[in-house]
């Protein structure tokens, strides 16, 4: 049997939380270090995940020898200098979505990378499912035909939290964009490449936050409608229109378990189940490119992630998204 990979997380929210848990459904994976600022967060994470070493210092678990990969699932503001220290301590990388909070952080993590010859990728799950990669082989086999129209959204009440919380947060890179549009963004950017031309308009809430934006991504032959946003529970759908065929992803698209395919009025269920919550694909995709000493993944690449983080760029833009820390 092959060595167990040893796993740290630093950040340990309610994504840390369900990691943790697909994490122990990988054969090779192994959780020994987990990061708080908080003592007591780190002891009760640690506990209920049965975890040996738990520190209030990231430093102190990037210099942990048991160590091989750190998650880092903290806001997105930490994601860039967190990551450089864990490159900078030899330690590969699993780095939540976004990657940093603009093309100049995700530029810097990717040179991390290449500079210390260490693994880094943006912890996109969705990008890994069967379903969504099911989709992808869909539409590149050409079976919808040529695709002109695709349709998704990701929203959800988030107004009712206390304004210094991270998702309202302007000096924690708050609002709807950074935290789901950037998977009606993703989806498009994979299906259809990076558009000709972006048109957004945004809505902001009294703390400067963006609180919801539409999108058209427009291709020469197609468009995307994309929208996100804090204010109301949306269905969460994603579908894809081609010639020849609609294909739309189970409700919650991001993390479905299947999807229907529509052919002259005919309508067909394709089921694809997975294992655990779902993060165990892009672990299991972390083992595979270290065991092969591959610094990215060829599924979801450096180049992946600044291209992804450029489309942010220019909808934030476009729209007037400004961070007090930009400024």
């Amino acid at each position: 049997m092959s060595k167990k990979i040893g796993w740290g997380i630093v950040g340990l929210g309610n994504i840390a939380d369900k990691f943790a848990t697909d994490l122990a459904l990988v054969t090779n994976a192994n959780l020994v270090s987990v990061s708080s600022r908080s003592e007591e967060k780190a002891n009760t994470f640690a506990d209920k995940h049965n975890v040996k070493n738990r520190y209030t210092n990231a430093q102190d678990l990037f210099n942990c020898i048991d160590v091989d990969v750190v998650y880092i699932a903290t806001p997105h503001t930490l994601h860039k200098n967190l990551s450089l220290q864990a490159m900078d301590s030899g330690k590969h990388v699993l780095c939540e979505k976004p990657m940093g909070v603009n093309k100049e952080q995700v530029q810097s993590m990717i040179a991390a990378s290449i500079k210390n010859n260490v693994f880094l990728m943006e912890a996109l799950w969705s990008r890994f499912l069967p379903s969504i990669q099911k989709v992808n082989q869909i539409v590149n086999a050409n079976e919808l035909g040529t695709i002109s129209y695709i349709k998704s959204d990701f929203a959800f009440y988030g107004l009712n939290r206390a304004e210094e919380s991270r998702l309202l947060n302007p000096n924690l890179a708050g609002g709807s964009l950074l935290d789901i549009g950037i998977y009606p963004v993703f989806l498009s950017y994979l299906l259809l490449g990076k558009p000709n031309e972006i048109l957004a308009t945004a809505n902001f809430y009294k703390t400067g936050i963006e609180k919801q934006i539409s999108i058209i991504f427009k291709y020469n032959n197609a468009q995307a409608h994309l929208y996100s946003g804090l204010m109301a529970n949306t269905e969460t759908s994603s579908e894809i229109v081609g010639e020849q065929g609609l294909l739309k992803l189970e409700t919650r698209w991001h993390e479905a378990d299947g999807y229907y395919i529509e052919k002259n009025r005919e309508k067909k269920y394709y089921k694809t189940p997975k294992l655990g919550i779902g993060y165990t694909y892009e672990i299991e995709e972390v083992h595979k490119c270290i065991a092969n000493n591959q610094i990215q993944s060829n599924l979801w690449s450096h180049k992946n992630s600044l291209d992804l983080i450029q489309l942010l760029d220019q909808i934030r833009d476009q729209t007037g998204i400004v961070f007090p820390f930009e400024a």
